[in-house]
């Protein structure tokens, strides 16, 4: 077996859980690779939300989908994640997807923050379906990222049980601050 990153681990989930037809968001989009992913998964029929407040993801993330030849099955919004209500219903959203941190390759001062990203998290979970995914990647090496991850994993130990099932997994033997990735499923 192969060594297995975060974003392998949480993609398999996202494999099986995201159809064709299916609406979808990436909460902060970056270089793109899981809006790609997302839009690769929902078909021409389905639909992929993806956020971010840097113009530089935007253009990153729409030369990504060019050169994949990615149907236009998405909306590129330069906004934060906590205005993902506004484009969705409640109820609706088949899989969301979250990358905690920062631009990879980008300005280390723009990141995500704790405040903002429990706001989009709660968010997120009114819009997805009954059996939908959410999954939560946490960077939390650098800036604000300790007190962004242990506000996360805070928030998420405190979700009802009768309408979410919450898995968090980890790199026990990984030094530096591994990225912790959290699936939320809504029953």
């Amino acid at each position: 077996m192969n060594n297995i990153s975060v974003t392998d681990w949480y993609r398999q989930f996202v494999r099986l859980q995201v159809h064709p037809g299916d609406l979808c968001i990436d909460a902060t989009m970056g270089n793109g690779n899981d809006t790609a992913l997302l839009c690769q998964l929902t078909g021409p029929d389905g639909l992929v939300l993806a956020f971010d407040i840097q113009e530089k993801a935007l253009s990153a993330t729409r030369h990504r989908l060019d050169a994949l030849g990615i149907p236009e099955n998405y909306h590129l919004i330069l906004a934060s994640h906590e205005s993902m209500e506004d484009h969705a219903a409640p109820d609706s959203v088949s899989c969301i997807i979250f990358n905690l941190g920062y631009l990879p390759g980008g300005d280390h001062s723009t990141c995500t923050h704790a405040d903002s990203s429990l706001r989009a998290i709660r968010k997120g979970l009114r819009l997805l379906k009954q059996g939908g995914l959410m999954t939560v990647c946490i960077y939390s090496g650098q800036d604000t990222g300790f007190e962004e991850r242990d506000a996360v994993l805070d928030f998420v130990r405190t979700l009802d049980s009768r309408k979410y099932l919450v898995i968090q997994s980890e790199y026990v033997n990984r030094p530096n601050h591994p990225p912790i990735p959290v699936l939320i499923i809504k029953l």
